[in-house]
């Protein structure tokens, strides 16, 4: 018994192969779509976390400036403060002309650090999953131990020798207190929070420009048009306010 195999029309004609070649290029077409649609999509999601650390570092970083900003201000005072009572000890005359130097260290050593970053850095998780760094992470809570050891080895322990020995109003009290061991505390401590201050923006390649940006950025957004002028229009009310007061003394007591 004879089979003959007869091939397909479609073949015969062509149209076949055709519509296979529009198969498989409308699936290489969707293939191509949908990598550029996800890669695209990738790409976006990539460069949003990307800022957003970009954002959550200099946002640390201007925390660790605005406590070494209060070091430095802080190791200028306790400097004038180790120099006057050195004068003092050798001319207790000029104690009397020479105190007020010491009120301003005290001012400032009764000043808060703000909390607020150190909280959120070390309570929420999504803040150590966008910077994903463990060195950086390290560092910046190394630089947080510093700070609380700061508080209680340098101001707590500044404002209750003040008050226990009454440095502020003898002599005797004065020369109990050991500023320059204050001075060269606060000066070791300002160094190390410094020299880690910098690491961390090597590491995260933040510059002192973009951290310039940021600081200005947050400036503006403090200082709102909106907020700025309620404020112009409040004190234009008081200032009219104590001009109707005024007015009304210089009737009543004529």
């Amino acid at each position: 018994m004879n089979i003959k195999l007869h091939t397909p029309t479609t073949l015969k004609n062509g149209s076949g192969m055709s519509s296979l070649k529009q198969f498989l290029l409308s699936l290489v077409a969707t293939s191509i779509s949908i990598v550029l649609t996800f890669g695209t999509a990738a790409i976006i999601d990539y460069q949003k976390k990307k800022a957003s650390k970009k954002e959550m570092v200099m946002m640390i970083i201007s925390d660790f400036d605005k406590t070494i900003g209060f070091m430095q201000r802080a190791d200028t005072l306790l400097h004038n403060c180790s120099s006057a009572q050195q004068d003092i000890a050798v001319h207790p005359e000029h104690y009397d002309s020479l105190k007020q130097v010491f009120f301003p260290a005290l001012v400032l050593m009764n000043e808060d650090f703000p909390e607020t970053t150190e909280n959120i850095f070390s309570t929420s998780i999504e803040t150590f999953n966008t910077i994903g760094d463990v060195n950086f992470i390290n560092e910046v809570s190394s630089f947080y131990l510093l700070r609380n050891k700061y508080k209680t080895e340098v101001q707590k322990s500044f404002l209750a020798e003040i008050q226990e020995t009454g440095a502020m109003t003898s002599l005797e009290g004065l020369f109990s207190l050991d500023f320059p061991q204050y001075a060269y505390i606060n000066w070791s401590s300002l160094d190390e929070m410094q020299s880690r201050r910098d690491r961390c923006m090597q590491m995260m390649g933040v510059s002192e420009e973009d951290m310039k940006s940021f600081t200005e950025r947050l400036v503006r957004e403090k200082v709102s048009p909106e907020r700025e002028a309620l404020g112009n229009k409040m004190r234009e009310e008081w200032e009219n306010a104590e001009a109707v007061i005024m007015q009304a003394q210089e009737k009543y007591n004529k």
